[in-house]
This record gives C-alpha cells, sequence and structure tokens, in this order.
C-alpha cells in the first residue's frame, strides 16, 4: 500500500501533519535509494572482477591463490546481497508494522518509538507486503498497548452550566408569552402602565 496524501488525508490526518509525514517519507526513500544504489554500483563492478579472475586463471593455470580469491570475492558479494535484501525486507516490514499501528488507533507521536520495542522478526509479510494474520497482531497491539491508542469520545454541554441566553426567544421579537403579558397588564391597568411594567 503507498503512502499518500490521498491515503494519510483518509485517515483523518490533519493537512499540515500530511505534509510533514509525506516529506519524512521521501527523506527516507531518498536513502533508501541511494544506499540501493550504491550496492548496485558496487554490484555491476562483480562481473569485472569475474572476468579478471578467469583472465589470471587462463594465464596462470589452476593457481590456488586466484580460486581463493574467486571464492572470497563471490562470498563477500553474496553476504552483501543477502544484506540488501534484508534492508529491503525490513524496510517494507517496518512500514507495515507502522500502518497496522495507525489501524489499530495509536497515536501518530508513538508510532516509531513503540517500533523500537516491537517484534519485527516475528511479523511475516505475503506476497502483496501486507502482514499475515494482521487482525490477531491488531488486536495484540491494542492489549499490549493501551496507552498509545487513540479514543475520541463526544462530551455534551455541561447541564450543570447552561448557556447563557434568553431561551431562544430573539431581542428584537417579544415571545408570545410576553405579548400575552403585555396585553393583559394593557387591558387591566391602561396602555402607559403596561409600557412602564414593560
Amino acid at each position: 500500500m503507498a503512502l499518500t496524501r490521498k491515503f494519510l488525508a483518509a485517515l483523518g490526518i490533519e493537512a499540515e501533519k500530511v505534509d510533514e509525514i509525506i516529506t519524512a517519507h521521501q527523506e527516507t526513500l531518498a536513502d533508501v535509494k541511494a544506499e540501493r544504489d550504491k550496492y548496485k554500483e558496487d554490484a555491476d563492478k562483480l562481473p569485472e572482477v569475474q572476468k579478471e579472475l578467469d583472465s589470471l586463471k587462463a594465464a596462470k593455470g589452476t593457481d590456488t591463490q586466484y580460486k581463493e580469491k574467486y571464492e572470497k570475492e563471490h562470498k563477500d558479494f553474496e553476504d552483501y546481497k543477502a544484506g540488501v535484501e534484508a534492508k529491503e525486507l525490513k524496510a517494507k516490514k517496518n512500514a507495515a508494522i507502522k500502518n497496522l499501528f495507525k489501524d489499530a488507533g495509536m497515536a501518530e507521536k508513538y508510532l516509531d518509538a513503540v517500533l523500537k520495542i516491537y517484534d519485527t522478526d516475528s511479523v511475516e509479510l505475503d506476497k502483496d507486503g501486507n502482514i499475515k494474520d494482521a487482525d490477531t497482531r491488531k488486536a495484540t497491539v491494542k492489549e499490549q498497548y493501551p496507552e498509545f491508542i487513540q479514543t475520541q469520545s463526544e462530551k455534551g454541554a455541561d447541564v450543570n452550566k447552561p448557556p447563557k441566553g434568553n431561551g431562544g426567544a430573539d431581542n428584537k421579537e417579544k415571545s408570545r408569552a410576553a405579548q400575552i403579558a403585555a396585553k393583559y397588564y394593557e387591558n387591566i391597568y391602561g396602555k402607559e402602565k403596561a409600557a412602564k411594567e414593560e
């Protein structure tokens, strides 16, 4: 799942936070891509080393020194390749786990801190890069880290301190009860006395 502004907005994240998240994500991706390009450049050099080794072997016969050098270079390359694959897998896992935390309702500011203590090695991804048994893990996250889960509730007005006002009546126009009372005073005391009472 791609981390896009539309996706973050759908999660209900504020626009200014979305920009911060996208900027941080782009910086992370830039670092990962730069590292990948460096590793690719190193890997591209390996065929040249192999050609050089083959030509030296042809010139010197089956000298064990070159064979050992080749085996060492080959082992170093395989170790390097395994390291790159492990880093890529870790980055995918971390992104998927953060999404799992968000789906569980965890506050944005706690994601990185909880990720550091979370057992990422036990997480398995399917072929689409999604976490296997995500629903079970989401429930476990809610149980293990309840203090980091956001809850939203709506609070009504305080009944002990009702809002001040005139009971909904507009100041320009008298309520029906006020009109009847004025008419009553006018009938009993006359128009001038009723006006003074108001």
